[in-house]
């Protein structure tokens, strides 16, 4: 884990979290838990924290339920009915199913681990079903409306200083050019600036890297930024700034789209994380194949990008329903 932080590390916090909510060797394993799967899973502080604190809440209605805080012994002993009160309560707290199913992700992990290291095996965890949750499909934008959004001339007449607006058009331009997360593009240091196009190395979750396209117009784009910006930047620092030379903040470029929406009208769901979308979608809509596209975003598994194809089906529907004469 990173150093420890004004707060207490938050490796310690979260270790702290399961163990106030169990025995002793149930807190022993959680540590040993907690640390593999931030040192060898190389899970984000994030992650950890809601993992941490969803093994907590487990335990802590265990506690209740059973009696007592929960050991090693009572997780082999839990029978399904036990697993399914815990979810019961949990909805009845009016927890969404996303919540819950992130929930059980979390305990499943903990239980894999105590058996994979001998420790016991938490049986009624795995046999009960995941709540299911309503499979909302990716919202792209249509290839002109990125287009524009990524385009410096869609920002004439905005009263900003002209290097903020060359920002925002870079920015833009690479998570629709290049398929990047916010925080990918705003991870990338001066010296990797990618002024000549071709390919660029960029740190995505977990701290894996990969390589991504950028194109020409991607390329001047950003190019235009550094030309215009005011301020020194090293080659160990983020390239893009704020406008007091700090490192770009990521509500920064949130609200330059919600700028860019009011100009171009286009809907709330026209998001940064939207240009992301319309990146893998065009590229499957040209005949992109999904392993491809998989990795140049970065997904860990196939079917995360597998949603793709239901969002190009869905347009070829609608548009066989706008064209032709027998779908009126």
């Amino acid at each position: 884990m990173r150093g420890t932080e004004k707060h207490g590390d938050p490796f310690e916090l979260a270790c702290a979290a399961v163990a106030a909510s169990a025995a002793k060797d149930v807190g022993t394993e959680a540590r040993r838990w907690l640390s593999y799967i931030a040192h060898e899973r190389r899970l984000s502080p994030k992650t950890l924290e809601a993992y941490s604190r969803d093994v907590a809440g487990f335990l802590s209605f265990l506690t209740e339920h059973l009696g007592d805080k929960p050991s090693l012994r009572d997780l082999a002993a839990l029978a399904p009915a036990d697993v399914r009160a815990y979810l019961a309560r949990r909805r009845r707290d009016e927890i969404q199913a996303r919540t819950l199913m992130r929930s059980l992700a979390a305990t499943r992990s903990f239980a894999r681990f105590l058996e994979r290291e001998g420790r016991g095996k938490v049986a009624a965890l795995a046999a009960v079903r995941t709540p299911k949750i309503p499979r909302s499909l990716p919202k792209p934008l249509s290839a002109k409306s990125a287009r524009a959004v990524a385009d410096p001339a869609s920002r004439a007449g905005e009263e900003r200083e002209p290097w903020v607006l060359a920002r925002d058009a870079a920015v833009l331009a690479l998570l629709y050019g290049s398929g990047l997360r916010i925080s990918e593009a705003l991870g990338i240091l001066r010296r990797d600036a990618p002024t000549e196009g071709g390919q660029l190395t960029v740190t995505g979750k977990g701290d894996k890297t990969r390589m991504v396209p950028v194109l020409p117009q991607v390329a001047n784009a950003i190019e235009e930024y550094i030309s215009l910006c005011p301020f020194n930047v090293k080659g160990d620092e983020p390239l893009f700034r704020g406008e007091k030379g700090g490192p770009l903040s990521p509500r920064v470029v949130q609200l330059a789209m919600e700028r860019m929406r009011g100009a171009l009208g286009l809907p709330d769901t026209a998001t940064p994380h939207a240009l992301r979308h319309s990146f893998a979608t065009h590229l499957l809509a040209r005949g992109g194949d999904l392993r491809s596209i998989q990795e140049l975003l970065g997904h860990a598994s196939l079917a995360t990008t597998q949603i793709y194809t239901a969002v190009d089906s869905a347009s070829l529907v609608e548009a066989y329903r706008a064209a032709h004469p027998r779908a009126r």
